[in-house]
């Protein structure tokens, strides 16, 4: 007869947990449950909270994604995935182009909101509009980009 290690004991147990905890989430109702509801990125979303430049960068770049994402018909989501190379098994429905003047106007109205909603200084704005304008987005898009390219 062979005698159960301390290794073999806990493996055990942890396995029953593990089947315990799938068998208690079915129980629940988790195959039933619907998805995450995606949201339109053509309708204005709620503010996000908290302030200081870290928030109103945020704020900045993830308005300027739902634009480029509603110009671009899709969601905000399929289209970060999109970005880079493609490596997550997303196949991508524009060329590198369509997707880079889309970011672009995507990121400039929401500059433009921005500075709209004092968000932005008056004096930075046109600073910020010059980045968004000469940024390599074409080498995001490939799936590579630093804060030295976005600086020159």
């Amino acid at each position: 007869m062979t005698r159960l290690t301390p290794a073999l004991a806990i493996l055990a147990a942890l396995l029953a947990a593990v089947l315990a905890l799938v068998a208690v989430e079915f129980g629940k109702g988790a195959a039933e449950e619907p998805g995450p509801k995606i949201a339109n990125p053509c309708h204005g979303r709620a503010p996000r909270g908290g302030g200081g430049l870290d928030a109103t960068v945020q704020r900045i770049v993830l308005d300027g994604l739902d634009g480029a994402a509603c110009r671009l018909h899709t969601t905000r989501e399929e289209l970060v995935l999109s970005l880079g190379g493609g490596g997550l098994g997303v196949t991508r429905r524009w060329d590198e182009h369509t997707i880079e003047v889309a970011l672009r106007a995507g990121l400039l109205h929401s500059v433009d909101a921005a500075e709209q909603r004092g968000d932005v200084p008056g004096f930075l704005a046109p600073a910020l509009r010059g980045i968004v304008e000469r940024a390599p987005l074409d080498k995001l898009i490939r799936g590579g980009i630093g804060l030295s390219d976005l600086l020159g």
